[in-house]
């Protein structure tokens, strides 16, 4: 016979909604539970593991010891596996269902995420999707937390860290945007260096911007940076307003801007690697089936 465990999965849960919290006091209200119950709990699994799995900071909440990270991840896949067990137990393993939260650079969402709604909503209407949009970095923390069950975001700037797996899904080269009436306008392709004279508008995200620049530097010119700004629509307005050219990956399928004027598309001559479009999950972590079957509409639809 196999030796007991000593924990149970309450202990677990209860462990990590406190690490994700950062406090008793936020686990016991998320959890809907009196604080001594989650605060004895943690207490009790510590006293079983033989292990220090927080750090308790008087007014400051939890922080964390390297043997809760460890065991935060660990945690995780377990009761991952462990929904999965009742649902096959209760006959429902073909059925998916739940929530599943994704993570999403800010410029893909547009791009992506209404298709990949629409479809879920056709095979898994009971399928509840939220979504994180925010920057590359801040979505890896939010992989690493358990906000999110998985990203969709560029590889550029993707962590190299063992505890991040990535698997491309798409591509995305590189293009140049210039105002209706600009000089080149009429071309279907253009070398940056004809550009060197033109301010640029630059989308001015972490990481984006660095690969921005050496677009431009591979060329052999130095980008002259007038305007930047944060959000991928504003840059196109400033572009169409005739305010300098701008370097970026993903095309609308219109030309039209916001603010009411036009810009248009360039290829690039020269032989430059396009981003990588990723979806990026915790290694050594198991998806949930319903995360797993989202994931695997996000392929079809690309």
């Amino acid at each position: 016979m196999p030796t007991p465990v000593g924990f149970t999965l309450v202990q677990l849960r209860y462990f990590v909604t406190a690490a994700e919290r950062g406090s008793m006091t936020a686990a016991a209200d998320e959890l809907r539970i009196a604080q001594s119950a989650v605060s004895s709990a943690v207490a009790n699994l510590e006293h079983e593991l033989r292990l220090q799995l927080f750090i308790r900071h008087r007014a400051r909440g939890l922080t964390l010891t390297s043997a809760g990270e460890r065991l935060l991840h660990q945690a995780r896949d377990l009761l991952t596996r462990a929904r999965d067990v009742e649902a096959e137990a209760r006959g429902s393993g073909g059925t998916v269902t739940g929530p599943v939260a994704i993570g999403c650079f800010v410029t893909l969402g547009p791009y992506y995420l209404p298709r990949l709604f629409a479809a879920c909503g056709e095979h898994y209407p009971d399928v509840e999707l939220t979504v994180v949009e925010d920057e590359a970095e801040h979505l890896h923390q939010a992989l690493r937390t358990g906000r999110i069950d998985f990203a969709l975001t560029y590889g550029l700037g993707t962590p190299t860290d063992a505890d991040l797996r990535r698997e491309t899904i798409d591509l995305a080269p590189a293009h140049v945007i210039v105002p209706a009436g600009h000089r080149l306008a009429g071309r279907e392709a253009v070398d940056l260096a004809e550009l060197a004279p033109d301010p640029m508008v630059l989308l001015d995200l972490p990481h984006s911007r660095d690969y921005f620049r050496e677009v431009v530097a591979s060329s052999g010119t130095a980008p002259d940076v007038r305007y930047r700004s944060r959000s991928y629509e504003t840059v196109r307005s400033l572009v169409a307003q005739g305010l300098g050219y701008s370097i970026l990956n993903q095309r609308p399928r219109t030309a039209q801007t916001y603010g009411g004027g036009e810009v248009v598309a360039l290829d690039l001559l020269g032989n430059r690697p396009p981003l990588e479009v990723t979806i990026t999950v915790v290694g050594g972590v198991r998806q949930t089936a319903r995360s797993r079957a989202v994931m695997a509409l996000l392929r079809d639809v690309v």
